[in-house]
């Protein structure tokens, strides 16, 4: 398994099939909710590859001068097991931090909260919210 940092359009869209092919397909999630303005080349994606085929990704960007979120954190299911979620978060946290980030922040949904939790995430005072699909709840952790 490699992780990379996505620097092409082609990795780019390997990042967009993991996604489709793990949530938007899982869930019935239109395109349109799937990738919303945070998505295109001002966001950043890292993405976990078996050989050259793209397996787990995430994707973060900056909030604030000090904060930035990570997000759309998925592995396919064949894939699930190998802590390839960890690392692609990892490595997201890596590259905020040499960006200068403090604090990294997600949107997670209710019922992977624990998966946040190992990885030192902690709830933050704004609680729970509804995205346009799922229940999520917010955790931060500082970098």
């Amino acid at each position: 398994m490699k992780i990379i940092r996505v620097t092409k359009e082609c990795e780019r869209a390997g990042a967009y099939y993991v996604r489709i092919q793990a949530m938007a397909r899982k869930y019935h999630i239109t395109l349109d909710a799937e990738f919303d303005a945070n998505d295109g080349e001002k966001c950043n994606y890292i993405l976990a590859l078996d050989d050259d085929f793209p397996v787990a990704t995430c994707r973060w960007f900056g909030i604030d001068e000090k904060s930035a979120e990570i997000g759309r954190v998925v592995v396919l299911p064949e894939y699930r097991g190998k802590h390839l979620g960890q690392s692609v978060v990892s490595e997201a946290e890596k590259w905020m931090h040499e960006q200068g980030f403090e604090k990294a922040v997600v949107s997670s949904r209710v019922g992977v909260e624990d998966f946040y939790k190992k990885l030192g995430y902690r709830f933050n005072e704004c609680g729970k919210a509804h995205n346009v699909t799922f229940q999520c709840v917010y955790m931060e952790k500082i970098l």
